[in-house]
């Protein structure tokens, strides 16, 4: 049986044997009634603001944008450590026809360099697990949310309001660095520019 059956099963069970009470009950019984109800009521509520999560926004479009971004980032971090390494190797062949201190001072830099370039492994294995995470969150949402879901044949809760977006309209363009797949290509800038001409 569906825990939500049982559960009101359970419920239509106390009420039964506290409405059979109803008559001799004490102060402290029809108090303990009123709290057992609006227990019901306050777990009703919950259950029902939990089946109305738009888990399937969660799911299909927040979770993936947001793995998407990481790694993108992971991407573009690794694009632009290989140009730094790059430019490294450059100052390296320049280093042997320097002379005296100028040598040592580029071959430290560069040395200096290389040791900051870490950053690049340490954020992708940190990255890493934080698209984990959400991927684990991912499925733990819809867990909680189908043991939630309305009974065949019950409605389902109405969907929430959306919030409103208090950003201004500039606010609103203005959303950074977009995916490699969704940006407008370099080609398509320079035609937009061209026809100003």
């Amino acid at each position: 049986m569906p825990d939500g059956q049982g559960q009101d099963r359970i419920e239509e069970a106390v009420r039964a044997v506290l409405g059979s009470l109803s008559g001799a009950m004490t102060v402290t019984e029809a108090a303990l009634l009123a709290e057992l109800e609006a227990l019901g009521r306050e777990v009703a509520r919950a259950k029902s603001e939990i089946a109305a999560l738009r888990v399937e926004d969660i799911n299909h479009s927040h979770i993936p944008t947001a793995t998407d971004e990481l790694d993108a980032v992971v991407e573009h971090t690794a694009e632009a450590t290989n140009e730094i390494l790059d430019c490294c190797e450059k100052l390296e062949a320049l280093q042997p026809s320097l002379s005296g201190e100028a040598a040592e001072v580029v071959g430290s830099a560069v040395t200096r360099i290389y040791e900051a370039c870490s950053f690049q492994d340490i954020t992708g294995q940190r990255i890493g697990k934080v698209v984990a995470a959400l991927k684990a969150i991912e499925k733990r949402v819809a867990a909680v949310t189908a043991s939630f879901a309305p009974a065949a044949g019950e409605a389902p809760p109405p969907a929430p309001e959306p919030e409103a977006d208090g950003r201004t309209e500039g606010e609103k363009l203005a959303n950074g660095p977009q995916l490699p797949t969704a940006a407008t290509s370099q080609a398509d800038i320079d035609r937009l520019l061209a026809s100003f001409d």
